[in-house]
């Protein structure tokens, strides 16, 4: 009678237990995502840190050392140790939202789909009640909803961070621009659309290659080559202003500079000239102004629109094309 009642107590434990396509895949994968959780909270606690007390302590060292006050000393060209831990601490988040793509692809290529098909277990999942799609469907969504809310969290704290009154940016946050690679990226959807771009193509380089290894280099390098690109296209995503100035100046327009160079009395758009700088140099090359083409601070929001719409693009082109891949192969309906 107690072996009786003592199988039934554990089959009731058992049945207790949560079941479903969801919960198996985050307790296979649970170290993948406490690492991400972990990797969230230290984006999170270096922004807060560098908006609260890290803030007031760089901002207190750079008004005792007279930089607040005009024509400050020539230790203000330099950062003191407040200084420099607040910009450590802003280092810190930013650099890993910058190195989260790369590390999205290699996981969602080498562990999440390719070691699974290499194994053989995606096709052990199969013939029970989980179909392809399902399967497939979990394997995108599951850690999609996981990436967006701490890459958003972060993003959010971070223009928290970027825009707060007492962060002047040129004195606390490393003369940076918004413009800035590190900047921008992670001060929009830029940073998600990245993110969300490289677990497609870490799935899509799973189920194409149908091993751990070389799916985790493929997916890499597709991310390592999108997001290069995605910079490259960037100054062209959007229309651009021009400024022109005499000779006498060059323009100095506060922004991302496109392009720049001089003018000569046709028109025509030349390289500035060697002499640049000396006091007869614009009349004897023929110089008649100074021209640069560049991006405001104002078309922050539609660079970043523009370039989060083309890799969410490449995510859904990813998505589709796992999708045909994965019923080309079982023959089911997904």
């Amino acid at each position: 009678m107690s072996a009786v009642t003592a199988g039934a107590s554990a089959a009731v434990k058992e049945s207790r237990a949560p079941h479903g396509l969801v919960p198996a895949l985050l307790r296979v994968h649970r170290s993948a995502f406490l690492f991400w959780l972990m990797l969230t909270a230290v984006c999170l606690g270096a922004l807060l840190w560098a908006a609260g007390p890290g803030a007031d302590a760089a901002l207190a060292e750079y008004r005792a050392l007279g930089c607040d006050r005009p024509g400050p000393g020539p230790d203000c060209h330099f950062s003191g140790s407040a200084v420099g831990r607040h910009q450590l601490a802003v280092a810190i988040a930013s650099g890993l939202v910058t190195l989260l793509p790369v590390l999205t692809a290699a996981w969602a290529g080498g562990a999440l789909t390719g070691r699974e098909m290499e194994n053989g277990t995606a096709e052990l999942a199969w013939t029970q009640s989980v179909s392809p799609a399902r399967w497939l469907a979990a394997k995108l969504a599951v850690p999609a909803v996981l990436l967006v809310a701490g890459t958003f969290a972060v993003t959010l704290l971070h223009r928290m961070l970027w825009s707060s009154p007492k962060n002047s940016l040129d004195r606390l946050m490393g003369w940076y621009e918004w413009h800035d690679d590190r900047v921008f990226e992670i001060n929009g959807p830029v940073a998600t659309a990245h993110t969300l771009a490289a677990l497609a193509l870490g799935v899509l380089a799973g189920l194409l290659l149908r091993r751990a290894l070389p799916a985790l280099g493929v997916a890499v390098l597709a991310v390592v080559s999108l997001v290069w690109v995605l910079d490259e296209l960037r100054p062209r995503l959007w229309p651009t202003t021009a400024t022109v100035t005499s000779a006498g100046s060059t323009p100095n327009p506060p922004g991302l500079v496109v392009e720049e160079g001089a003018l000569t009395a046709t028109g025509a758009r030349v390289p500035v000239p060697e002499c640049w700088g000396e006091l007869d140099c614009p009349a004897e090359s023929g110089i008649t102004g100074y021209y640069a083409v560049y991006h405001p601070s104002s078309h922050f929001w539609p660079l970043q629109l523009m370039e989060s719409g083309i890799a969410l693009a490449v995510a859904a082109l990813a998505v589709v094309a796992a999708f045909r891949l994965l019923r080309r192969r079982t023959g089911a309906a997904v």
